[in-house]
């Protein structure tokens, strides 16, 4: 088990949630990820991550898969300009590479927001730490665990 996947694996038995991490022929995209797992494409929680360009940190938006990160909506809530983050402050940061970033379990605090679309669904599924591996949850769970503020960012 590699060591971002025990990472996941840790921060949600630690914050007693009673979960199934499903191994996946390929879970790299939103949609890659609902055909393996039989759901609807706005039940992944996709994980994308944005550079503060004040304050040079990553910032993570936890979005239905179906919806799309607008830039302007995501400046306001997020309170800085955004800028694109790269392989090496996404992985300095969360401790994940691009296509498994989970939005639990980083190696470092990170400011987070919320799609309410996920609140639609008893149950959401987000990487868990590689590019085959996810894990199912309920929202609020997400939410919580990931200290993500519900905000309107996507159009």
């Amino acid at each position: 088990m590699s060591k971002s996947l025990k990472r996941v694996r840790a921060a949600l038995e630690a914050a007693d949630i009673d979960t199934e991490i499903m191994e996946t022929p390929l879970a790299r995209t939103a949609a890659d990820a609902a055909t393996a797992i039989g759901c609807e494409i706005d039940q992944i929680a996709k994980s994308i991550i944005f550079r503060g360009e004040d304050s040079g940190t990553a910032i993570l938006f936890i979005t239905a898969g179906g919806n799309t990160v607008d830039a302007a909506k995501a400046t306001e809530v997020a309170g800085e300009a955004l800028g694109k983050a790269d392989a090496a402050l996404i992985r300095a940061q969360t401790g994940f590479a691009i296509g498994g970033v989970a939005p639990v379990g980083h190696i470092n605090p990170i400011r987070a927001f919320f799609d309410p679309k996920l609140s639609d669904f008893d149950a959401v599924w987000a990487a868990a730490g590689t590019p085959h591996h996810v894990f199912r949850a309920a929202p609020d769970d997400l939410a919580r665990l990931s200290g993500a503020q519900t905000s309107d960012f996507t159009s």
